[in-house]
């Protein structure tokens, strides 16, 4: 390949003999595949805006150029695909010591080198068209210090590597579904079962589109959650199974958890409807000791489940509101935006693969996280990401002027519980009201669709959800706290009627 990815012939002779790549080609032609490079203009976060007209009131959202070869179709027939790929720091060895001096790394966010990958992997995907409904053995060679990306080439699909040479053998079916994602998070991604129909396949013709009928490959699927450290989610993961189940999920419920997760919390998780499984947890070693966050990474055990093809891990503190089976025909990493360039790890779909957990735990002593847990460091590892609807991961939140009520629409598929959670709470108001700082986490129409789901759960399951003593002596606390300050939106003057303030539970 070249256009400022210069491979010469001795360099592609190499990439070929390794593996036994060249064998059994009586002839081996060379061909040069040059593209246009992506303008030095643009920035990363043009490809990975913070926000995006998800509802089209302006017309389809559009990223900018990505350039591919002219004519794709020209390299139908490639068994070889060798390309030299840059690492984000110019010069490999260079960029190599640049980052060996920093004590903490960041992700590569370099577009040349995501456009790299993308021509590539176009490429690969290309030549496994020939026969469509047969996936030919296509190679790919990343000549670099760095590899290729791992969110576009799999480590599972890595056959050998010796020095600066890596070859794949790709499963060419997953990589026909990244190709057909949109080049970033600068438009919303689309389930595989509806490629074809999408304004953001601008590099492919409807000829080549009318190849890939769609037909459902079948999947062993199941969201996950993790519990760790402490059983204040118990409550919580109950909630959320059980809100899967009410909207006729038939995916398996998988609970990761540690040993501070008594028997009866896990009798009551296992008629919640979870498959628990016990982990030993695993230490961000960022976060500062004693934090909320210390022991975040455990999260990162998801991806030992290989029994399953496909996870869509779910943060204990949300409730599904919606069927969403349907995003499980997406890629890893799929998610919805959060801040910047990156992503909510509150709801990822993730494809459980042993050597990508090999991968991160490697990764998780050198890559720094922003906020010292799983969210900042899993955002430094998939730099290139699938954006989901904001309405999957509807973060309970509300900055808007005017906005008073903080009322939660009916088209929402989730809503993530941030501040105080609703069993912390009377089930009579949402009392993050009670505390100024946290009235931008206060809504009542979501705490309220909260306790829907609790009322609709059997009995023995709502009596995990009690009020400890400790939980009480907070509420009490901040209502006096309110009614002193008389706050104007005048919650500390309802009169709560839970009663489960009549029936504590004894603090652990």
């Amino acid at each position: 390949m070249k256009d400022d990815v210069d491979e010469d012939d001795d360099d592609a002779d190499s990439a070929r003999d390794m593996h036994g790549i060249s064998s059994g080609f009586e002839r081996v032609e060379t061909v040069h595949v040059s593209f246009q490079r992506v303008s030095q203009d643009k920035k990363w976060e043009e490809f990975f805006p913070e926000w995006i007209d998800e509802n089209h009131k302006w017309g389809p959202a559009k990223c900018p150029e990505m350039p591919m070869p002219a004519r794709m179709e020209d390299y139908g027939d490639l068994d070889v695909v060798v390309a030299r790929v840059p690492c984000g720091d110019g010069d490999d060895e260079e960029g190599e010591k640049k980052k060996k001096k920093k004590k903490k790394l960041k992700g590569i966010r370099d577009l040349f080198r995501l456009q790299v990958n993308l021509v590539v992997a176009n490429l690969a995907v290309e030549s496994g068209w020939v026969k469509p409904d047969v996936d030919r053995r296509v190679f790919v060679v990343m000549i670099g210090s760095c590899g290729a990306m791992i969110e576009i080439f799999r480590c599972d699909d890595v056959v050998e590597q010796v020095g600066n040479y890596w070859v794949y053998k790709p499963e060419l079916r997953r990589l026909k579904h990244k190709v057909l994602m949109p080049v970033g998070s600068c438009q919303i991604a689309s389930a595989y079962a509806q490629t074809g129909k999408e304004v953001w396949r601008y590099f492919m013709s409807q000829s080549r589109l009318s190849k890939l009928n769609y037909t459902t490959y079948h999947q062993r699927e199941a969201y996950v959650t993790v519990l760790h450290s402490s059983e204040l989610y118990v409550c919580g993961a109950i909630a959320l199974a059980q809100s899967i189940i009410q909207k006729n999920s038939t995916r398996d419920l998988v609970l990761l958890h540690d040993k501070s997760i008594t028997p009866n919390s896990l009798r009551g998780l296992r008629a919640a409807g979870w498959k628990t499984r016990w982990i030993s947890r695993i230490r961000s070693p960022f976060a500062k000791k004693g934090a909320y966050n210390e022991w975040n990474y455990s999260k990162l055990r998801v991806w030992q489940l290989i029994e399953y093809d496909k996870i869509i891990f779910i943060d204990s503190d949300l409730l599904v509101l919606e069927n969403i089976d349907k995003f499980f025909y997406y890629p890893e990493l799929s998610a919805a935006a959060n801040d910047k360039v990156l992503f909510n790890s509150g709801v990822m779909v993730i494809e459980p693969s042993l050597c990508m957990f090999e991968h991160l735990m490697m990764k998780s002593f050198k890559v720094s996280s922003y906020n010292g847990g799983d969210q900042g460091f899993v955002n430094e590892i998939f730099t290139w990401w699938h954006r989901l609807p904001s309405k999957i991961n509807h973060l309970k939140v509300f900055f808007r002027q005017g906005d008073e009520k903080h009322e939660v629409g009916d088209d929402v598929y989730a809503i993530h519980y941030l501040g105080l959670k609703p069993w912390m709470c009377y089930r009579d108001y949402d009392c993050n009201w009670d505390m100024v700082d946290r009235h931008r986490f206060a809504s009542d129409s979501a705490h309220q669709k909260w306790w829907e789901v609790y009322d609709a759960m059997p009995k023995k399951l709502q009596g995990y959800c009690g009020l400890t003593k400790h939980m009480d002596f907070r509420i009490r606390k901040w209502r006096r706290i309110a009614q002193n300050a008389s706050l104007t939106n005048g919650h500390w003057k309802i009169k709560p009627r839970d009663p489960r303030q009549y029936h504590l539970l004894t603090d652990n």
